[in-house]
């Protein structure tokens, strides 16, 4: 069922170009922190979650505790030459397995036996006890998960502390099912107990994605992929959150609700998705897989004209654009200006800290920082939940929100009323998406070099 370990940071020396592991000390608070996976034999813990535990081990934010469990997840954990087999081993050696049913309490008490082992050495020295649930798991076991953790799993310390969980898109089917889920869990829960995950909020470009590319297909998740499709995968996630974050209004603050509020404005502002602004797709051999049925019309492949009802941005439309089994794969934000322009701003430096730097609107961060270590999005994100800031969570509202822009859409979608136009694997998609945002005024550029300034 989970995975179950200890948190204790022992100092140690850095390379001064470890810009991530520099930051170690904004880890708040002392004692005992359990980070409890729940699917720890499932396929996102071994290639997201573990790794991602391991580097903030590497790191120096962490220490965390069967044979099993250890085998199957050493296979993922990052290489490198910086990357020891006496420090894999060793994390290994700390991971404690525990089984158990999702929906029956005897397995929930052996698991909070096991972490109440952890909490009672560290606790009667080093302070509160903390416990952090991340459910890595399908979402419709989260509702009988949240309610067995809310029975049985809870910090119990006399010094404080906290229980937190964490669950992972997709956050419904749609308008209806999200708020289900939400009102399920909102009431086992508060809203700052709750972290829904959106990794790509987690990354260095402030999540860089209004055209997301992927040069693979389905191939061994076709069964999960044909329930959701494109939209519900990337779209109505991963692309329209870094949307608000391109559109939004400066905040007040830095401060994690300044900057959902101004999210959810933009949201609010979204008028309806006119059909002949969406091209849908499904590459050729998408249904060869057995798991994929012989009719399924889900898309693979999705391009949305989005507009704002807002003085800033009348007129101009917003394109998304995502697919499976394209001519590459790519992650990347475009903003089209009518005339020509040079730009300097400032932009946040790699690793954990807000620091800005002056830089010319090219951010090639891996060019432009060659040296700094970059954490992976799992990496800033886990370590977010265990400082309690949410800023790059998603907050109830903005699921609603969210989900009430795309749910007309995916429900024709769903009862066959929008086909999905074949295309090639290992090509841009149907070439009448192409069309559409000539259409809307788009210019594709090819070739683009960056040319330092000479000043």
């Amino acid at each position: 069922m989970g995975a179950v370990g200890e948190w204790h940071c022992e100092k140690r020396p850095f390379d001064k170009s470890e810009s991530f592991a520099n930051n170690n000390e904004n880890v708040p608070e002392t004692g005992c922190l359990s980070i409890i996976v729940l699917g720890a034999s499932g396929d996102l813990a071994k290639k997201k979650t573990f790794p991602a535990l391991f580097n903030l081990y590497r790191q120096c934010f962490w220490k965390i505790s069967d044979d099993d469990l250890r085998d199957r997840i050493k296979g993922y954990l990052p290489n490198g030459n910086d990357v020891t087999e006496d420090v894999k081993n060793f994390l290994l050696w700390l991971i404690k397995y525990v089984s158990g049913s999702y929906d029956a309490p005897e397995g929930f008490q052996a698991l909070d036996q096991a972490i109440s082992e952890h909490e009672f050495s560290k606790n009667s020295t080093e302070g509160s006890s903390r416990r952090l649930f991340y459910l890595a798991l399908p979402p419709s076991v989260y509702p009988p998960v949240c309610r067995m953790i809310k029975s049985h799993c809870m910090n119990k310390s006399d010094l404080g502390g906290w229980t937190r969980i964490v669950v992972e898109k997709p956050f419904g089917r749609d308008l209806e099912s999200a708020e289900e889920l939400s009102s399920q869990i909102g009431e086992l829960f508060e809203e700052p107990q709750i972290y829904r995950i959106d990794h790509y909020l987690g990354k260095e470009l402030v999540q860089n994605l209004i055209v997301f590319r992927e040069d693979f297909g389905t191939d061994g998740r076709g069964g999960y992929f044909d329930q959701y499709g494109i939209i519900r995968d990337i779209i109505q996630n991963h692309l329209l959150q870094v949307l608000c974050l391109v559109a939004m209004e400066k905040p007040v603050s830095l401060k994690p609700e300044h900057i959902r509020d101004e999210k959810v404005k933009v949201y609010i502002g979204f008028l309806p998705i006119k059909d002949e602004e969406v091209v849908l797709g499904q590459y050729e051999g998408y249904k060869d897989d057995p798991t994929v049925p012989d009719n399924s019309n889900t898309p693979t492949f999705a391009t949305a004209i989005l507009h704002i009802h807002n003085e800033r941005w009348e007129g101009v439309p917003f394109i998304l654009k995502a697919g499976k089994a394209l001519n590459s794969r790519k992650a990347e934000i475009r903003v089209q200006f009518k005339r020509f322009l040079v730009i300097s701003l400032n932009v946040k430096q790699p690793g954990l800290e807000m620091s800005t730097a002056q830089s010319e609107l090219d951010l090639s961060y891996r060019q432009r920082y060659q040296g700094v270590v970059i954490p992976e999005a799992y990496e800033r994100l886990i370590l977010d939940t265990i400082k309690g800031d949410q800023q790059h969570f998603v907050r109830r509202d903005e699921l609603k929100a969210a989900w009430e822009i795309f749910t007309p859409l995916l429900h024709r979608i769903d009862k066959g009323e929008f086909k999905s136009l074949p295309y090639k694997p290992g090509s841009r998609g149907p070439a009448e998406a192409d069309q559409l945002l000539e259409k809307v005024g788009y210019v594709q550029t090819h070739g683009y070099i960056w040319i330092p300034p000479t000043l």
